[in-house]
């Protein structure tokens, strides 16, 4: 068989010449190739394969030979460019794994000729690579592990967190404030922040209290202690036998709202005559703890009603939406002793009898409250004290985020939809609050009364679904103690 060479000016990079193994020379055929990417540049001086050539493809390239039957040179398959794994950091395992095969293939503590190639090819990395890994193993021992690990990439600044700390809280705002306060650059203390180095801290006003507020603190914190377990195991009441009342303000329109919107959507655009006098109802709320049975099963869901400050008055002239005459809804805006008084009265008591804002020797109250075989007595929080009362200290954020996922345009609107979100509140996270508000009053003791500590949390949610939630919380009996002697000598 006549040996044909390639010419290097005749090469069809489309297809490959290759002779049919006949005796006349000169009848060839054409065998189809995989196209070359019009981003792959070939060196056409290099010399062409040959099937008694042993020289193995360069993997730097992801070049794949084919041989075809009756060809007397093998056919060259590149990977285009986009399909290449270059640059490509090996991990710790893979480096042992590259290193294992290659002391699995070796041979008298050396390498076959080609070997190198052909591990480079099944891990898809360069022959470079797989020879540094071997002599790195041969030469620490087989320890293969990358040195790149801990020495390498940009050194981090190194910053004086006390230079922070000397400036005022009022320079400390944000980022943009401390960077110029600091001389640190901005992006320096958000790394500083997502590290933890640094956290963002949300100051809220709370309500003064003088020493006698404090005092009074402590003593209701002692009273919803249970009496006969003080001396030994200090345990707080069940305060199921409680209800506690309150008033809000909610709002027919949010000053700021946040939407999530899609690129292309249209931004909404929400109005009104003067933003600070948006139309407001007032209502009043009465609470009790739920109950539930042995077996989990609500028997009362304490909700004892939510009682709008609202009137009717007949329209005085013609509208588009209304005659003259036709009966309004309109806000009651000025909440007197008086109406308070007769919404207790009227209202409250029938439904459950209780409430707050009266005086507690109100004679007429303690008549109608204790017919029907009822014994209701009135207990006054202390003063300034919104963390002692279930319905501030989570239950109205609840219900008012319920409100505020409703559309309302009408005073009438508002309140069917706080009517709503009451009804609607989970009774199962009404009686987490009462467990919030035994462990804030905790909190309150071992501060002596003050009202400057960190909102406790017990994971009330993974508790209950272990079954392990109690009804009652303990307290520490030298804390209780501790109480006491302080009230004795103030």
């Amino acid at each position: 068989m006549q040996s044909h060479q390639m010419s290097l000016m005749d090469i069809d990079l489309n297809v490959s010449i290759v002779d049919t193994g006949t005796d006349d020379g000169d009848r060839q055929e054409e065998i189809p190739t995989t196209h070359l990417s019009s981003n792959v540049s070939l060196d056409l001086n290099q010399v062409p394969f040959s099937k008694d050539d042993d020289t193995h493809v360069d993997i730097e390239s992801q070049a794949q030979v084919e041989t075809y039957p009756n060809a007397d040179s093998p056919i060259v398959n590149v990977t285009p460019p986009n399909q290449r794994s270059r640059w490509k950091n090996l991990s710790n395992d893979e480096r042992r794994s590259i290193y294992s095969t290659l002391l699995e293939k070796s041979y008298c503590g050396g390498l076959t000729k080609g070997m190198i190639a052909k591990v480079a090819l099944e891990f898809s990395i360069s022959s470079r690579t797989v020879t540094r890994i071997w002599k790195q193993g041969k030469d620490n021992e087989h320890n293969t592990s990358n040195r790149k690990a801990g020495n390498s990439g940009a050194k981090r600044i190194q910053v004086d967190l006390t230079r922070i700390q000397e400036i005022p809280l009022n320079q400390r705002t944000t980022l943009r404030n401390m960077a110029h306060s600091t001389n640190i650059s901005k992006s320096t203390l958000f790394r500083l922040v997502k590290s933890g180095a640094l956290k963002r801290h949300s100051n809220a006003l709370k309500p003064f209290l003088k020493e006698e507020h404090k005092r009074a603190r402590l003593k209701f914190c002692l009273s919803m202690l249970n009496e006969s377990t003080i001396p030994d195991d200090p345990t707080f009441q069940g305060l199921h036998n409680i209800v506690y009342i309150d008033e809000k303000w909610f709002y027919l329109k949010k000053r700021s709202k946040t939407s999530y919107l899609l690129p292309n959507e249209e931004e909404p655009s929400r109005t009104c005559v003067n933003k600070n006098y948006i139309e407001k109802v007032m209502f009043l709320v009465a609470l009790a703890r739920s109950r539930f049975d042995a077996q989990g099963n609500e028997t009362f869901s304490g909700k004892i009603g939510v009682f709008p400050f609202v009137t009717k008055v007949p329209a005085r002239r013609n509208s588009v939406n209304r005659v003259v005459g036709t009966l309004e809804t309109k806000p009651i805006t000025s909440i007197t002793r008086d109406i308070m008084r007769s919404y207790i009265l009227e209202k409250v008591l029938p439904a459950i009898k209780m409430k707050v804002h009266i005086r507690s020797d109100d004679q007429e109250f303690r008549q109608i409250a204790t017919t029907d075989g009822f014994d209701i007595r009135l207990m006054c929080q202390p003063a300034n004290s919104p963390d002692l009362n279930v319905l501030d200290l989570g239950f109205f954020n609840g219900i008012q985020s319920l409100q505020e996922k409703m559309c309302s345009r009408t005073v009438d609107e508002l309140v069917t939809a706080v009517e709503t979100s009451f009804e609607a509140f989970p009774n199962v996270k009404s009686n987490h609050i009462f467990l919030t508000l035994q462990n804030t009053m905790i909190e309150i003791m071992r501060v002596k009364g003050c009202n400057k500590y960190q909102p406790p949390h017990m994971k009330k949610a993974v508790l209950e679904r272990k079954g392990q939630l109690p009804i009652q919380m303990k307290c520490d009996h030298e804390l209780v103690q501790e109480v006491i002697h302080y009230l004795s000598e103030m």
